[in-house]
């Protein structure tokens, strides 16, 4: 009995995780009304904010200077790589978010409906642990910056504790910061009260922070001395490139747009025209900076804690100084804003599909706000920026963002060729089950070749694995058939989704090994998580969303 029993609970196991989901066509969705549902108020416009919000904070203001420090002016093309990957992913982003109009989910939706619920689940907690950690971390950056103000006031210059603002150590990795719960706090609450008023708050410091970067770059234009940008890349395009993948995470952000689904106004027009314009603006805003600041001051003496701002100190330009304090107090603000927004999002489309208690799924019937969600979301933001120094964190961050990325873009693959057969599929295997190797060993000659990259191993070996992803990206091309979707449709399929997944793992491998570590564990945390509540709880079938679900073909992998 006992092993027929566990044979039953494995086979009840594998058939909810190959569980996914099929959209309604957008013009058969129906909006959710009264309570149910969260509301349509944010416009393009709206959109393009959130997504400059998300992206253009510490990024700016500090990662510039750190980054400099190493790769030299040619710091520029390392923006200028990060931000050309990205654009790639975002086309991804785009298609997916015009195919998904009408709810909340963003990677974790897209991975519901492409693959099955289990990958999806692990999506989500990957993503989820990168948000929380990097939430912790702005609001300390963000009650360093405040306190740092605050000292402009004479009576309270060198009289404020470290614990209250900068954080002081107490034993190892924990280092008391009062002010960061506080500051989520207040962002909590302000995100509690409605889509509306967060809208208003973001787009105000948006607006400034933008204004005060475009001043920085008019002022500090006419104190760039082109000498400093000789040589452009002093210690090689090694260092450049391996710059671009510190600064690739300056951009991220752009996906808070497409969890905006359920509060867009028109999101097929709009989500594509958000990822897409937010995205570009900082490109051009991220590149104009590099260029300014390291026309400024020679690369080597440029700060790594606030390089903006002590360039401008080195010019004797102390008033705009000051004024990049402010905008870095906003910059990090809506960034920090847009997060917990996107957070509380995805605990609201995770908790509506039964894989996490319900309670996540309530929406406040006069604020239309997901406010339990948001609540969970700024105490444990609130927990970590209070008690620990974040900054021992840092190094197991961005694995979410790459993992989530990377499937997102399989995601557009896989949807225009799902339960499509071609007459090329070898008789053993299906045309899906082909298509999804090809992709799963895309993925690893990414990895493969950014590890031997980051090794210094030989030239060939990286060429090998580059060869082997070119030929299984041919496999997709020509051994698959593909359907165009309606609304915004990414160029280039499958050929430049292909490419995003072998770059984004192949920045994979350039994060430390205590990243690694951490998508191991936290993998197999979530996991267990799933096979103890969510496989029990999901929803086969919701009637409050405009989706339904279907099961996997029996012959796919879970």
């Amino acid at each position: 009995m006992r092993g027929g029993d566990a044979t039953s609970s494995s086979s009840s196991f594998w058939e909810s995780a190959r569980r996914s989901k099929e959209v309604v066509p957008a013009s058969e969705s129906v909006a959710r009304g009264g309570g149910e549902g969260l509301i349509r108020r944010l416009g393009l416009f709206e959109l393009i904010l959130l997504g400059i919000g998300a992206s253009i904070g510490a990024g700016i203001f500090v990662v510039t200077g750190t980054v400099a420090r190493d790769a030299g002016p040619g710091v520029t093309i390392s923006f200028i790589i990060a931000g050309a990957s990205c654009v790639l992913n975002a086309l991804c982003y785009a298609e997916l978010a015009s195919r998904f109009p009408a709810v909340v989910g963003g990677a974790y939706l897209y991975t519901y409906t492409a693959f099955n619920e289990l990958m999806a689940f692990l999506v989500f907690a990957q993503l989820m642990l990168d948000y929380h950690i990097g939430a912790a971390s702005i609001a300390r950056s963000l009650a360093s910056y405040v306190i740092t103000l605050l000292e402009l006031i004479p009576a309270l210059k060198g009289n404020i504790p470290d614990w209250i603002g900068h954080g002081e150590e107490v034993y190892g990795a924990l280092s008391i910061n009062v002010l960061a719960p506080i500051l989520l706090a207040i962002l909590t609450v302000v995100l509690c009260r409605g889509v509306g008023e967060s809208s208003i708050v973001n787009s105000v410091m948006t607006v400034t922070k933008v204004l005060i970067v475009l001043l920085v770059i008019i002022a500090g234009s006419f104190k760039v001395d082109v000498s400093n940008w000789t040589p452009f890349t002093p210690n090689g395009f090694g260092s450049v490139l391996t710059g671009a993948t510190v600064v690739f995470f300056a951009y991220v952000g752009f996906d808070a747009v497409a969890n905006s689904a359920e509060e867009s106004k028109r999101p097929q027009r709009d989500l594509p025209l958000g990822i897409m314009g937010s995205l570009f603006i900082c490109v051009v805003l991220y590149v104009a900076v590099c260029l300014v600041i390291t026309g400024m001051v020679p690369y080597q003496y440029l700060g790594e804690d606030a390089p903006l701002a002590e360039a401008f100190r080195s010019k004797g330009l102390k008033s705009v100084a000051v004024l990049i304090s402010f905008g870095a107090v906003a910059g990090l603000t809506t960034t920090l804003l847009v997060g917990l927004y996107v957070q509380s999002r995805l605990y609201l489309g995770i908790g509506r599909d039964g894989l996490l208690p319900p309670i996540f799924a309530k929406v406040h019937p006069k604020r239309h706000t997901p406010l339990h969600s948001q609540v969970w979301v700024g105490i444990v933001a609130g927990v970590l920026a209070g008690l620990l120094n974040v900054s021992v964190l840092s190094h197991i961050l961005s694995v979410g963002t790459l993992t989530g990325y990377s499937v997102v873009t399989a995601c557009v693959v896989s949807l225009r060729w799902e339960d499509k057969a071609t007459s090329h599929s070898i008789r053993w295997m299906s045309n899906r089950i082909e298509g999804l190797i090809c992709l799963f060993t895309i993925s690893c000659c990414g990895f493969i070749s950014g590890a031997l990259y980051r090794f210094g191993a030989s030239y060939f070996t990286s060429i090998v694995a580059a060869v082997i992803a070119i030929l299984c990206t041919a496999a997709l091309q020509f051994r698959q058939i593909y359907t165009k979707p309606p609304g915004f449709s990414c160029p280039g399929v499958p050929i430049l989704p292909a490419l995003c997944i072998f770059i984004n793992m192949f920045l994979f491998a350039q994060l430390h090994y205590e990243a690694w570590v951490r998508f191991v564990v936290l993998s197999i945390v979530a996991v267990i998580i799933y096979a103890v509540y969510g496989q029990y709880h999901a929803n086969p079938v919701s009637s409050d969303v405009s989706i339904i679900y279907h099961q996997a073909p029996a012959d796919e992998a879970p």
